[in-house]
C-alpha cells in the first residue's frame, strides 16, 4: 500500500523526536561573478556528460538485467511495482523479480531508537532516526519493514538543515521492505531518515512482544515486553536494514511505566538517564558498539536480578528472572563467570561490552538468543534449583549458557557476512561451548559426551539424500530460517572438532584468535578462516582443500578396510541410509573426501594419522607387528564412519571392555547405523550390546538405549517381539540392579544420568521389576504430591510409566496439577507424563486443552504433539489432527516457523507402511506451501522410506538372531 506521509504524521505528534544533531553552518556564499560563471559552465558541462552517460548505460543495463545487481540501482519501473531489480533470483506473485537482498548503496550508521512498548495493550509505537551513508545516486531508500504501521518519514541532509520532501512510502508487503520515495534524486552524502511507526504485540514471541506470567504472590498474570531479533524479526520492531553485514551502532530510548516502580527496561548497553515524559519514564541507554540488527535487544519487566563480576576489569554480571524464581538463577550465574573468563583467556580477547545481562523469558520460541549484552533465555535453559531440577536440566542449563556467551566473539564481534555462512556463528559455539563447559566442570567428561549429543543425531540426518551442505546458498526469510538446524549447528561443530585433531589444539586457537582480530566489528566468511588458519599450519596441509570437502558438498563418507596380505586397504564412498539411492545433485567434489585417517591397535595406543585425499581410490596402512585388532576414528574425531571385515569387528567385540568410552560409544553407534544401511550383519550391532551386560557407564549406554528402542518400533508386529523384550530386559538387568532406585549424596553426575537412562529403558522394554516401581512411586505421589518428594532425576521415569494403566480419574488428577505448576521443567515432565497414558480419548482431551495458552505455552506446543505422537497409541492421533488443523496451525505459528516444519518429522518417523507414505505424500500436494518447513518434509519422506525398506532388508535377520538368542540373567 501506499502512504501518503503528510496526512499520516498525524497520528505521531506524540512521539518524542530524536535529539538533533549539531549540524555545521554553510559556508558563506561567493560573490565573485567571474567565479560564478565559471562554476555555471563547469556544471553545465558536467550534467550533459552525466545524461549522455547515463543514456549509453541505461541502453546496456536494459538488454543487461542483471548488472543493475552489481550498481545497486533501481530500473525505472522499480519504485511503480516497489521493486528492486537487483539481479536476485526468485519472483513474486505477481511475476516481478524479487527483492531478495537490500541495494548496497545505502549504508546505516546509527540507529537512535525510541520505542513505546505496552505491558498492559497488545501494542507499541516508536520513531527512529536513522544515520545512513548514500554512496551512489538513487531515486529511493529502500529498507526492511514487516507488520508495522507507518506513519510518517522524513529525510535531512547531514550537514543541511532543510528537509527533503517525501513524495511516498511504498509497503511490499512479500519482500518484506518499504521504499521511502522522495521528491528529488538522492545524491552521495549522509543524510537522518526519520520514520515514526507502530506495531503489535498479539500472539507474537518474535519481533517486539508481550510475554505473561503468573505472580504467585499477588495471584495475578503479569506481562513483559521483550524482543527476539533473529534472523529477520527485527523488522517487525522497527524499520531497519535487517541484514548481518549492515552492522550499525545503535542508541536506544525505552518507555517504561511510571504507575509501577518495580518494571524496569534492560537493553545492550547500559543506562545512561532516565526522564519523565507524558506516557512514563523515558530510560535512554549508552550508545551501543557496532553490532548486527539481530543482535539488539530491549526487554521491559518487574523482574529481579543476582550480581556477581568477572574478569580482571570485574565487569557486571547479572542474571534476571521474575521474583519469584530469583532464587534458581545462582547455577547460571556460576556457570557464566567461569566460561566468560575461559573464553577471555582462550580467545586472547577481552570481553567487547561493559556488562552481561542474562533474563529468563516465560514465552520464548528458542531455547536462548545472544542478543549482545542481554541474553534472552527459556526458564528451562536458564533457571535451576538443586530441589526441584533435575541432573539433565542442569546440564542443559550450562550447555546453553555456555554456547550462547561463546556467541560474544563468534556471531557479535565477527559476524557472518550473509546467513549462508551460518555455520561460522552456530557451527563454532555448538563446539567451542563443550569447553567452555569442560573448564568449569571436567567430571561431567563433556569432551566425550559431544558424541551423543552433537554427532551422532547429524551422522543420521548427513546420510540423507535430504540433507544439505553446512555452507548453503539461502534468500528468503523461509530458507534462512530453515538454515538453522543440525546441519549448521551439529555439522559445523563436528567438522571444526575434526579440524582441530588435525591441526593441534593450540594452532587451532591461535588460528581462531588471529581469525577474529582480523574481522572483529565487521563481518567474515569462511574462507576468511581457512586463510587464517594456513598461516598458522604453513604449507604442511591446504586447509581450504581439506575443509571444502567437508562443507561445500552434503553428505559424509563411510570407510570400508579390508586386509590384503599384511595391509589395510581402506577405499570410501558416500554412505547413506538407504544405499540404493540415487541423487540428483551433484558434488564439486564427486562425494569424495579429504579423510585425516586415525588409528590404533592392539600394539600402538597412541594413534596414527594418515591422509586419504578425496583424489585417491584407495589409501593402503602396513598392519603393525603382532597387532590383534585395530581401531580406527580413534575417538569417533573424524566425521566418517568405517566398516570392518567380520573377523575385525569380530575382534574389536572381544577387545570392548580395553578401549576408552568414546570408542566403546562409537562401535555402538557405528555398527548399527551400519547394519541399518544393510551394510553390515546385524548379529555384530547385536552381539555388541552384550558387551554392555558388565558396563555402567552412561555414554555408550545412551547409544545401546536409543537403538534398541529404535528397534522395537521396527519389531512391533514381529512374531519375535516377545523374544526381543528378553532380549533387552537381559541386556540391562545387570546395569538395573548395580544402578537400583535408590540415590546416594556421592552419587556424581554422569551415574546420575546412567541411573536415569537406564531406568526408563528397563521401564520401556518392560522389566516387571522397573514397572512395579514405577506404578507405585508415581500412585502415593498422585494421592499426597505436596508431600512425597519424588526423585527429579526420576520423575519423568515415575509419570512416563506409572501413568500408563492410570484411570480416568488420576489422569485428571495429574492434569490439575499440571495446570497448577509454574516451574517450566517440572510442567514440561507432567506434559510427558499426561501424554503417555494409554487411552486415546484421554490423549484427544489433552489435544483439546492445549490449544489454550492457559494450560500450554505457544513455546511449548509443538513439543507436546511430539510427546503424544511418540506414544504408540497417539502417532495416528497426532497425524489426523495435524492434517485436518494444518490450515488454523499455520495461521497461527506461521509458515516461516521452522518448528512448524520440524513437527511432520517427528509425527512420522515410525511410520513404515506404504499406505502412510501415500498420506503424507497427498497432505503435501494438498498443502504445497511448506515455508521453512520445505527440507523437513523431504527428510520425513526418505525417513518412512527408509523405514519400509528397513523391514524389507533387516527384519528376517533379527528375528533369526533373537531366535538363537539365549537368555542369561535369572
Amino acid at each position: 500500500m501506499t502512504v501518503n506521509s503528510s496526512s499520516a504524521s498525524q497520528g505521531s505528534s506524540a512521539l518524542p523526536r530524536p535529539t538533533p544533531i549539531k549540524r555545521r553552518k554553510t559556508a558563506p556564499k561567493r560573490t565573485a561573478f567571474s567565479i560564478l560563471l565559471s562554476c555555471c559552465i563547469f556544471l553545465f558541462i558536467l550534467c550533459a556528460c552525466l545524461v549522455a552517460a547515463l543514456v549509453l548505460i541505461g541502453k546496456h543495463l536494459s538488454k543487461n538485467p542483471d548488472v543493475y545487481h552489481a550498481l545497486g540501482m533501481t530500473t525505472s519501473t522499480s519504485a511503480s511495482k516497489g521493486r528492486n531489480i537487483l539481479g536476485n533470483s526468485g519472483r513474486g506473485a505477481d511475476g516481478s523479480p524479487r527483492l531478495l537482498r537490500l541495494p548496497r548503496d545505502v549504508v546505516p550508521i546509527h540507529y537512535d531508537l525510541y520505542l513505546y512498548p505496552s505491558v498492559i495493550s497488545n501494542g507499541f509505537r516508536g520513531r527512529v532516526n536513522i544515520t545512513l551513508t548514500i554512496i551512489k545516486t538513487r531515486s529511493d531508500i529502500v529498507l526492511h519493514s514487516k507488520n508495522l504501521s507507518i506513519h510518517s518519514a522524513d529525510l535531512v541532509y547531514y550537514n543541511r538543515s532543510k528537509a527533503i520532501a517525501v513524495q511516498n512510502i511504498r509497503e511490499d508487503d512479500e519482500d518484506e521492505v518499504i521504499y521511502v520515495v522522495p521528491r528529488m534524486r538522492l545524491v552521495p552524502g549522509m543524510y537522518f531518515l526519520n520514520i515514526a511507526f507502530s506495531g503489535n504485540t498479539l500472539n507474537k514471541t518474535i519481533g517486539l512482544y508481550n510475554s505473561v506470567y503468573y505472580d504467585k504472590e499477588t495471584k495475578q498474570k503479569r506481562s513483559i515486553a521483550t524482543t527476539k531479533f533473529e534472523p529477520t524479526y527485527a523488522r517487525q520492531a522497527f524499520p531497519c536494514f535487517d541484514e548481518p553485514n549492515m552492522k550499525a551502532t545503535y542508541t536506544f530510548h525505552v518507555l517504561k511505566p511510571r504507575s509501577d516502580p518495580s518494571y524496569i527496561a534492560l537493553s545492550n548497553m547500559p543506562v545512561e538517564s532516565e526522564e519523565e515524559v507524558e506516557d512514563g519514564i523515558l530510560v535512554n541507554f549508552k550508545e551501543s558498539v557496532k553490532m548486527s540488527t539481530y543482535l539488539a535487544s530491549i526487554i521491559v519487566c518487574d523482574f529481579n536480578y543476582t550480581e556477581t563480576t568477572f574478569g580482571s576489569e570485574n565487569k557486571p554480571l547479572r542474571v534476571y528472572a521474575t521474583p519469584a524464581q530469583i532464587g534458581k538463577t545462582e547455577f547460571a550465574k556460576w556457570v557464566a563467570k567461569g566460561v566468560i573468563e575461559y573464553f577471555t583467556d582462550y580467545f586472547n580477547i577481552p570481553y567487547p561490552l561493559p556488562k552481561l545481562d542474562m533474563i529468563a523469558i516465560p514465552d520464548f520460541v528458542s531455547g536462548a538468543m545472544e542478543h549482545w549484552g542481554l541474553v534472552t533465555y527459556r526458564e528451562t535453559a536458564l533457571l535451576y534449583d538443586n530441589t526441584t531440577s533435575s541432573t539433565i536440566n542442569k546440564q542443559r542449563v550450562a550447555t546453553v549458557v555456555a554456547h550462547e556467551l561463546t556467541h560474544s566473539w563468534f556471531g557479535n564481534l565477527v559476524t557472518t557476512d550473509w546467513w549462508n555462512d551460518l555455520w561460522l556463528n552456530e557451527g563454532f559455539a555448538s563446539y567451542i561451548e563443550y569447553k567452555g563447559v569442560n573448564a568449569v566442570l571436567p567430571e561431567w567428561q563433556m569432551l566425550t559426551q559431544f558424541l551423543i549429543m552433537d554427532l551422532h543425531p547429524v551422522l543420521s540426518t548427513d546420510a540423507k539424500l535430504s540433507s544439505h551442505p553446512i555452507i548453503q546458498t539461502v534468500n528468503t526469510p523461509d530458507e534462512i530460517t530453515a538454515i538453522f538446524d543440525s546441519i549448521s549447528y551439529n555439522k559445523g561443530a563436528s567438522v571444526l572438532r575434526m579440524l582441530e585433531d588435525t591441526v593441534g589444539q593450540e594452532k587451532f586457537r591461535k588460528g581462531i584468535t588471529n581469525f577474529l582480530n582480523a574481522h572483529k566489528w565487521g563481518t567474515a566468511v569462511s574462507q576468511d578462516l581457512w586463510n587464517q588458519l594456513q598461516e598458522i599450519v604453513g604449507d604442511s596441509l591446504n586447509i581450504t582443500s581439506f575443509m571444502d570437502s567437508w562443507t561445500v558438498q552434503m553428505g559424509y563418507p563411510i570407510v570400508t578396510v579390508k586386509v590384503k596380505d599384511d595391509n589395510y586397504i581402506l577405499t570410501q564412498k558416500r554412505f547413506l541410509t538407504d544405499p540404493d539411492a540415487v541423487s540428483d545433485t551433484s558434488s564439486p567434489y564427486g562425494y569424495k573426501w579429504s579423510i585425516p585417517i586415525t588409528y590404533i591397535t592392539s600394539e600402538e595406543s597412541a594413534p596414527k594419522r594418515v591422509w586419504f585425499n578425496h583424489t585417491n581410490e584407495n589409501i593402503t596402512i602396513p598392519i603393525p607387528s603382532g597387532a590383534t585388532w585395530v581401531k580406527f576414528n580413534y575417538n569417533q574425531v573424524g566425521y566418517y564412519r568405517i566398516n570392518y571385515n567380520r573377523d575385525l569387528w569380530d575382534s574389536l567385540t572381544r577387545n570392548f571392555n580395553s578401549l576408552t568410552v568414546a570408542d566403546q560409544t562409537h562401535l555402538l553407534e557405528e555398527s548399527f547405523s551400519i547394519a541399518e544401511a544393510n551394510l553390515l550383519d546385524y548379529s555384530i550391532p547385536l552381539n555388541l550390546t552384550k558387551q554392555l551386560q558388565s558396563e555402567t557407564e552412561y555414554i555408550p549406554w545412551t547409544v545401546a538405549s536409543k537403538k534398541l528402542r529404535m528397534l522395537k518400533t521396527y519389531l512391533t508386529d514381529s512374531l519375535q517381539y516377545s523374544k526381543f523384550l528378553e532380549y533387552a530386559v537381559d541386556i540391562v538387568t545387570p546395569a538395573y540392579r548395580k544402578l537400583t532406585w535408590n540415590e546416594s549424596s556421592s552419587d556424581t553426575h554422569l551415574e546420575k544420568r546412567a541411573r536415569a537412562t537406564i531406568l526408563s529403558l528397563a521401564c520401556a522394554m518392560g522389566h516387571t521389576g522397573c514397572l512395579a516401581e514405577a506404578k507405585k512411586r508415581f500412585q502415593e505421589w498422585l494421592a499426597n504430591s505436596t508431600e512425597v518428594n519424588l526423585s527429579q532425576d526420576l520423575k519423568s521415569t515415575i509419570y512416563n510409566y506409572g501413568i500408563e494403566s492410570a484411570t480416568a480419574e488420576e489422569w485428571e488428577k495429574m492434569f490439575q496439577i499440571f495446570a497448577n505448576e509454574l516451574d517450566a521443567g517440572e510442567k514440561l515432565r507432567l506434559m510427558s507424563g499426561l501424554a503417555s497414558i494409554k487411552e486415546t480419548w484421554l490423549l484427544k482431551k489433552l489435544l483439546v486443552l492445549a490449544e489454550d495458552e492457559t494450560y500450554v505455552r505457544s513455546q511449548d506446543y509443538f513439543t507436546l504433539l511430539s510427546y503424544i505422537s511418540s506414544n504408540s497409541v497417539g502417532t495416528a492421533l497426532v497425524w489426523d489432527y495435524v492434517r485436518e488443523n494444518w490450515e488454523a496451525l499455520a495461521n497461527r505459528f506461521t509458515l516461516n516457523n521452522r518448528y512448524l516444519g520440524t513437527l511432520i518429522p517427528s509425527i512420522t518417523n515410525t511410520f513404515s507402511t506404504t499406505t502412510k507414505l501415500n498420506e503424507m505424500r497427498t497432505f503435501f500436494e494438498q498443502h504445497p506451501n511448506a515455508g521453512a518447513g520445505a527440507r523437513y518434509r523431504t527428510q520425513a519422506l526418505e525417513t518412512v522410506q527408509n523405514n519400509i525398506k528397513w523391514l524389507e532388508r533387516n527384519k528376517e535377520t533379527v528375528e533369526k538372531w533373537l531366535g538363537n538368542y539365549q537368555k542369561t540373567q535369572s
